[in-house]
């Protein structure tokens, strides 16, 4: 009798250990397998991200940022646009930004050239949540994307 408790015993242990170890397994492999958005971009004073046009799509089925077309002069906005601020006058118009320096703003143009100058000058600016459209307005139409005029 005591042999078959022992025994029962020691395969509960072996089971639960089992189980335990397929879990973590199963943890490990949930959190790798989540992929990073946007790619770094170091610049002086910090970084910001580029973001390609799938990233951001993804990205605004649950917007949780301020969307600013900073290009000159405008040719249409992307959906769900926030502002419109010229990429040579961001410095000039912080009170239209976030207050809080780490609120994500996603900066865009017309093809990419103006909002990496604009993504650099927050960054200098003390920003550090700060996302850029890779390719522009030009790559979100090539991916068959619409703009509002």
């Amino acid at each position: 009798m005591k042999k078959i408790h022992f025994l029962t015993i020691f395969l509960i242990i072996v089971m639960f250990s089992m189980l335990s170890a397929c879990q973590s397994a199963a943890i490990t492999l949930n959190s790798s397998a989540t992929p990073e958005v946007g790619k770094v971009v170091k610049v002086d004073g910090g970084s910001y991200k580029d973001v390609s046009v799938t990233e951001l799509k993804t990205l605004m089925e649950n917007k949780d940022f301020t969307l600013v077309n900073v290009h000159i002069p405008i040719e249409g906005n992307l959906p769900n646009t926030d502002l419109s601020i010229s990429f040579d006058t961001i410095g000039q118009n912080l009170d239209k930004l976030p207050a809080d320096k780490t609120a994500k703003i996603v900066l865009y143009c017309r093809s990419g050239r103006m909002s990496t100058i604009a993504a650099t000058e927050l960054v200098k600016l003390g920003y550090t949540n700060i996302w850029n459209l890779d390719g522009g307005m030009a790559a979100w139409e090539q991916a068959g994307l619409s703009i509002e005029k």
